[in-house]
């Protein structure tokens, strides 16, 4: 092979928004440990302006005409650029939210912002990864990361519990993963990339072998997105953890989780989708009952979010199982709007704890008395994710139940209704502690809260933070119908999904008089 050749397969361009981030770790190692300490003052500002670049790099390939990369190890195709790309915001605004929270822990900034960064890199790769060793490097990337940062409190009894068992739980997780592809490995003759696996696989007859393999790929997806009875770390690792931490995992590693669903499981299974969705549509119903019906009973609010963030993951594997291109749309827009509303109410969380000491809801009453901004916010960010109108959360909401009405997922459907309606109700007894408190009710800790001052190195960062998280909240619903064509224009230009979606639709609807299929531009023709 020539140099010219090699240039052209490895099509390194394709991965210059994770070379950036790439960078931008090793800037920010060299600069805390050149500077020390005094490197804090600058290094946050480093990373952010390192993530600001790679989105820039993932905004111009989104029309990139050559997608595939490193020998067809990794494709950049508009999936895997919208997905890295709600990767990156959310590594960003962590970092905003993270500055101060970390700089009063006494603990290293640079140190924390490397490993984040190192969290991140595994996740975008992981969102675009197409053979065996690159998906599984990524994810191990992204978890190994994700353990450092979970114990990166180290004086903190609770943040070396939760480092434990996200490590016994994740290491067993990684194992069961493992297995699932190398039986998809053994199977396909020794093929390691997706296509190829799905081609081999055609040929031959392993049912049996490619269930149990289906079924152990599925076990590790479902620990990466919190889907029960896969949740069991979420809980315990959300209330030891960093705030901050916890808000990049919620979001972040969600996503990087679902991108491998949609990836793994679209491409490499085409002969057990029967399977696969009746397996995800128990894993919808468990993530959706307990998730929010447990969240009932907590009265520490980042253990209420971790149920939430599992009843959440339930709502948006409707749009997964709806298979069609309003589902795989709408689980995007979700996705994104999750991201504001998620770290949004986490950065108010934040900010809560570090003017009293706690988290508990019970400690919140009262609190619009004394900071009504941090109040209107917290408010804003939990409506939002209970789905009140007009509100972001609202709106994906719906875009996720019109899909799977429309693909005929009517029980799922009304379970999901049911459960919003659920989750209103603990969201809405957090904002009624906040607001509708009398003075002479106020908890202990809004009796003696703070004087409420910004000047303190790192509040501004996290004002920032709180401020576009909440914007975008109220704001993003407004803008909905843009963004949901532009997830959809992601999944029509997306070649694995698209050709999936012309199969669904070339099969005639008994119920529908008329038939839709996708032409070669993406555009419906009656059939």
């Amino acid at each position: 092979m020539d140099s010219a050749t090699l240039v052209t397969q490895l099509n390194a361009g394709t991965i210059a928004p994770e070379g950036v981030v790439l960078v931008t770790l090793l800037l920010v190692l060299l600069g805390d440990l050149i500077a020390g300490r005094s490197s804090m003052r600058w290094t946050p500002y480093l990373a952010l302006g390192g993530l600001l670049v790679s989105l820039v790099a993932l905004v111009v390939q989104w029309d990139n005409g050559d997608p595939v990369s490193f020998f067809g190890g990794f494709t950049g195709d508009a999936l895997s650029v919208i997905f890295r790309g709600i990767i990156v915001l959310s590594a960003a605004i962590t970092i905003l939210i993270s500055v101060r929270y970390v700089e009063q822990s006494g603990t290293s900034l640079g140190e924390f912002l490397t490993i984040l960064l190192a969290a991140t890199l595994g996740a975008m790769f992981l969102s675009g990864a197409t053979e065996l060793v690159t998906i599984f490097v990524s994810l191990e990337t992204l978890s190994i990361s994700s353990y450092l940062l979970t114990g990166y409190m180290k004086r903190d009894p609770r943040s070396n519990e939760a480092a434990l068992k996200y490590l016994l739980i994740g290491a067993a997780s990684s194992a069961i993963f493992l297995y699932g592809v190398s039986l998809l490995y053994g199977l396909s003759g020794g093929e390691t990339q997706l296509g190829a696996i799905a081609a081999q696989l055609q040929a031959t007859n392993q049912s049996l072998a490619l269930t149990i393999s289906l079924v152990f790929v599925i076990a590790g997806v479902a620990f990466k997105i919190s889907a029960v009875p896969f949740h069991q770390w979420t809980p315990d690792v959300y209330e030891g953890s960093p705030t901050p931490i916890v808000a990049f995992l919620s979001v972040g590693s969600k996503a990087a989780g679902f991108a491998l669903a949609i990836r793994i499981l679209v491409t490499a299974f085409p002969a057990l989708v029967e399977e696969w969705h009746f397996v995800f549509t128990a894993l919808a119903i468990l993530s959706m009952i307990l998730g929010n019906v447990v969240a009932l009973a907590q009265t520490s609010m980042k253990r209420l979010l971790a149920y939430s963030s599992i009843g959440q993951a339930g709502f948006i594997m409707i749009g997964f199982l709806a298979g069609t291109e309003a589902g795989y749309a709408s689980m995007i827009f979700y996705l994104f709007v999750y991201l504001f509303m998620n770290l949004g109410g986490f950065a108010c969380v934040i900010l809560f704890s570090l003017r009293t000491g706690t988290d508990q809801i019970s400690e919140y009453a009262g609190l619009y008395q004394k900071d009504p901004l941090v109040t209107l916010c917290l408010s804003l960010s939990l409506l939002s994710l209970g789905g009140i109108p007009p509100l972001a959360g609202f709106f994906g909401k719906l875009y996720l139940f019109w899909a799977g009405w429309q693909a005929g997922l009517y029980g799922l459907v009304l379970l999901g209704l049911i459960t919003s309606v659920i989750s209103i109700y603990y969201y809405i007894r957090v904002v009624k502690m906040m607001v509708v408190k009398e003075p002479q009710e106020m908890s202990t800790a809004i009796e003696n809260y703070p004087t409420i001052s910004w000047t303190l190195p790192g509040l501004k960062p996290l004002r920032a933070g709180l401020v576009l998280s909440v914007v975008a909240t109220a704001l993003v619903g407004i803008l909905s119908n843009p963004l949901f064509t532009i997830a959809s224009q992601a999944v029509l230009k997306t070649p694995m999904l698209s050709s999936v979606l012309v199969q669904v639709a070339a099969q005639p609807d008994p119920l529908s008089p008329v038939s839709y299929q996708q032409d070669n531009r993406g555009e419906s023709i009656a059939l």
